[in-house]
């Protein structure tokens, strides 16, 4: 007999005996981590996958950005971009008439796209 077995087999304080405890095997092992992957799969389709695409699209917007597009800061402020510094990655925009504002590239948060009018067929 082991040290172990006999240490399991040992009577407790009221004088039973402990049962040997033997280790999992390894499909019961992955029965009971199952609900911790199927949590992972749902917070990446709900959560880590739609925010992966927004970061591309944004990744895209910014470097898509040229003279005269009408932006929105992250900060509210509404403007046309005039000028770029590209070695700050600073944008300038004009907010009024000659009044121009630079901001981080990153903080334009979007790029305002005027209404096309809609022609209907009469």
């Amino acid at each position: 007999m082991s040290a172990s077995q006999a240490l399991a087999a040992a009577p407790d304080a009221y004088g039973a005996a402990q049962p040997v405890k033997e280790e999992p095997s390894g499909s019961a092992m992955l029965v009971s981590l199952f609900p911790f992957l199927l949590i992972f799969v749902i917070f990446y389709f709900l959560i880590i996958a739609p925010q992966r695409k927004q970061q591309k699209e944004t990744t895209k917007m910014l470097a898509a950005l040229k003279k005269g597009d009408r932006v929105v800061s992250s900060g509210g402020m509404h403007g046309t971009i005039t000028d770029f510094k590209e070695v700050e990655k600073i944008v300038v925009m004009e907010v009024a008439p000659n009044v121009r504002v630079s901001v981080n590239r990153s903080a334009v948060a979007s790029v305002k796209r005027e209404a096309q009018p809609q022609i209907t067929a009469k």
